[in-house]
């Protein structure tokens, strides 16, 4: 299925609002779920759109909620977000930190209780937009674990993302790294699963901790494991997301003694940072021209065409899938267009 993101975009509205959604709510998370497509990032894309349906159904997703400021102290944050769209209360605990850095400078919130926010990016590109530096943590609670430690053979947390987002200089577009923790995101798992295709080695283990390259063991009764990014480092980090926005950030973590049932809840520590505090923008736009040029003038590898920064990939896929459309497996859109009849949507 290959469909123009305009046509997808509106269909996507058109289920949430039918699903309980006032229009403007819609229209923000269906920007979201399509602009992940656009970007490349199809793990967090439309394909979210059946698990969202389901979770509105067993009341752990509430449509039409907004962030509660339940402390402010400062420049520091505070932020419930009832377990509504994560996509319309993380945009709002964000546009809220951001007015507090453009105040003073730096602003830190820990945002708790909010269903699945999506691709973290997003809210790097806010800070962006708004000519700030931010930094991002994330976990995951509500079910059961997806990724195993270092050494171990079961899973025992998420796949916690970090995002840094440096803004747009004179000479240079925004850098947007956005990346899990585990080598791979569930999500690409479950485009894989879905389209019929074996995973490459190295990034799932089974249910007795035993390679597997079957995406299927994601999927199973008795559940494979994600491994860490870079072994034992991945895992420290994964770790320290999972203790800065659960445990510092009052969020709590994906521990066995707190709620697991089929709830996406994500828990976000952000730090925003106003770079004009700290040294003059021309420097730090040539600076990192500089910089960037250093890094893309290094001869790429074999089987490389050149060197690239991060937020390149989803600059070229936006270019490319806007004007050729966005390609859905046939099990995702099956997925999809059922979820859309349970509310009496068609395309």
């Amino acid at each position: 299925m290959r469909i123009e993101h305009d046509v997808l975009q509106d269909f996507v509205e058109e289920i949430f609002k039918a699903a309980g959604s006032e229009p403007i709510e819609a229209a923000i998370v269906a920007d979201h779920l399509v602009l992940a497509n656009l970007s490349g990032h199809d793990s967090h894309g439309v394909g979210m759109i059946p698990r969202y349906i389901d979770n509105i159904k067993a009341g752990s997703l509430h449509p039409n909620e907004h962030v509660e400021l339940v402390k402010k102290d400062g420049s520091i944050l505070v932020f419930d977000g009832r377990a509504g769209f994560g996509q319309v209360v993380a945009r709002e605990a964000m546009a809220e930190t951001i007015s507090v850095a453009r105040e003073t400078g730096l602003a830190l919130s820990a945002l708790r209780n909010a269903h699945h926010i999506g691709r973290v990016g997003t809210y790097g590109e806010q800070c962006a937009d708004a000519g700030l530096v931010s930094i991002h943590f994330v976990n995951v609670t509500g079910h059961r674990g997806l990724v195993a430690p270092h050494r171990g053979a079961d899973a025992r947390y998420g796949t916690n993302p970090i995002c840094i987002s440096l803004p747009d200089t004179t000479e240079e577009p925004r850098i947007i790294l956005d990346f899990a923790t585990s080598k791979v995101a569930l999500g690409k798992i479950r485009v894989a699963h879905n389209s019929g295709k074996e995973l490459e080695e190295g990034l799932l283990i089974d249910k007795d901790g035993n390679a597997s390259t079957d995406p299927g063991v994601m999927f199973a009764d008795e559940v494979g494991s994600l491994l860490p990014l870079a072994e034992h480092k991945g895992y420290g980090l994964a770790l320290m997301c999972e203790l800065l926005t659960g445990a510092i950030g009052g969020g709590g973590t994906i521990q066995p003694k707190n709620v697991r049932d089929t709830r996406i809840i994500n828990n976000m520590l952000s730090i925003v940072i106003d770079p004009a505090r700290l040294t003059e923008m021309d420097y730090i736009a040539s600076e990192m021209k500089a910089m960037c040029d250093y890094v893309r003038d290094s001869p790429p590898r074999a089987g490389f065409d050149n060197v690239i920064l991060p937020g390149d990939p989803e600059r070229a896929q936006r270019e490319q899938r806007r004007a050729d459309g966005i390609d859905i497996d046939e099990e995702t859109w099956r997925q999809i267009i059922e979820a859309a009849a349970s509310h009496n949507v068609t395309l």
